[in-house]
């Protein structure tokens, strides 16, 4: 056995095969990058929703509360605006717990396809993310 040159390195052909695997790596990595955003977002609104718990549990259950449904602000009695929030929460949990799901599949996927591209392109090819 001996050490390939660099320029002999570099000479690696990239079959239709090979193109096909890394252009799903590529298509994998912006899916995932895209998910991690979504959970981000996802996890600030599901924040934003237990102050909101808490801010109802110091609130007078007499008064009206003002509820967000979608782009509207409706007048709500109290105990039905706590049971909204419930609900809400619940959804924002398992959406929460979707995406989570979402982003170990990606990874899981990801991971077999680095193990076959390093396998044959070494450190000819970069597949990590930033």
């Amino acid at each position: 056995m001996r050490m390939l040159s660099e320029q002999e390195a570099n000479e690696i052909e990239v079959t239709w095969e090979d193109q096909q695997s890394i252009n799903a790596f590529s298509r994998l990595n912006s899916t995932y990058a895209d998910i991690e955003e979504d959970l981000r977002i996802k996890r600030e609104e599901r924040e934003a929703l237990d102050d909101l718990s808490m801010e109802l549990e110091l609130a007078d259950e007499d008064e009206v509360v003002l509820y967000r449904i979608a782009d509207t602000f409706v007048s709500l009695p109290h105990a039905e605006a706590l049971e909204r929030l419930e609900a809400d929460q619940k959804l924002a949990d398992d959406q929460i717990d979707q995406l989570a799901q979402s982003l170990d599949t990606y990874d899981n996927q990801m991971k077999q396809l680095k193990v076959k591209l390093y396998a044959k392109f070494g450190d000819n090819i970069n597949l990590e993310r930033d």
